[in-house]
């Protein structure tokens, strides 16, 4: 066990799951938000309640967001990693034509929006906690596009700059990353109502030139990485984690 103490937003399913599991089996104590409170409380028969918080928040609302963060200073003096992780997964909007203010405000919202407010709140914690990490959860969607990922790509775009923005304002106590997942292969970290199993073709395995599909450990890995000493001299940096998926040249009929 240690004292640390890890904050993961979106905690209750996906990456958000994994990274919980993960610094727990480290023998962090972790505090997760979700809006999914069924999820959360699957986590928390899986840890040791003295160990794991589960807070259920809607991360893009600023009352909540205080609430919550209230809430877990008194569960625990300092906090050493804040991982902004909440967002939606679907990235698809549709057309741009049929694209509502609400609908793009809500992807905005969820992973843009939350790092601001959940970051603010956690300073108190963090800078006690010092020297202390902040990992974004953005995407390799804020470098390259497909059809009709409007918002979502905006939204992961903005967290890099973010990234950056927070890396100058809140060093030398605080470093901020951002993490740039690629196809990172989630059902087995759903809740278990949403929990699949994993199916990849040969062909989905070659678009990556590692030959395989990412998985939640590979991101879990790298913000462990940067929560640690080894990468004291990093911040403001976007680590792109897509097996090199991004690097492939793609030619038509390929």
């Amino acid at each position: 066990m240690t004292d640390r103490t890890a904050i993961v937003t979106g905690g209750g399913a996906g990456i958000g799951r994994g990274l919980v599991l993960h610094f727990a089996g480290l023998g962090w104590r972790v505090a997760a938000l979700d809006r999914d409170e069924e999820a959360l409380g699957e986590l928390a028969a899986l840890l040791p309640e003295d160990r794991f918080l589960p807070l259920t928040c809607d991360v893009g609302q600023e009352q909540p967001v205080r609430a919550a963060f209230a809430r877990i200073g008194k569960w625990t003096e300092a906090a050493h990693l804040l991982v902004n992780n909440a967002g939606i997964a679907d990235p698809y909007a549709g057309p741009l034509e049929d694209l509502t203010l609400e609908a793009w405000q809500g992807w905005i919202d969820a992973s843009l929006t939350s790092a601001f407010l959940c970051t603010r709140e956690a300073l108190g914690l963090l800078r006690s906690g010092a020297p202390a990490s902040v990992v974004h959860i953005a995407s390799t969607r804020a470098l390259q596009s497909e059809p009709h990922t409007y918002a979502y790509a905006a939204s992961k775009g903005g967290l890099c700059a973010l990234t950056h923005a927070m890396a100058v304002g809140l060093g030398p106590a605080i470093r901020v990353n951002a993490v740039l997942p690629g196809w990172i292969e989630t059902g087995p970290w759903q809740k278990a109502a949403r929990r699949e199993e994993p199916r990849h073709s040969a062909e989905d395995r070659a678009q990556h030139p590692v030959g395989r599909v990412g998985v939640v450990e590979d991101i879990a890995a790298t913000v462990e990485w940067l929560a640690g000493e080894g990468a004291g001299f990093v911040t403001g940096q976007q680590i792109v984690v897509d097996g090199g998926m991004t690097r492939k040249m793609i030619y038509a009929g390929d």
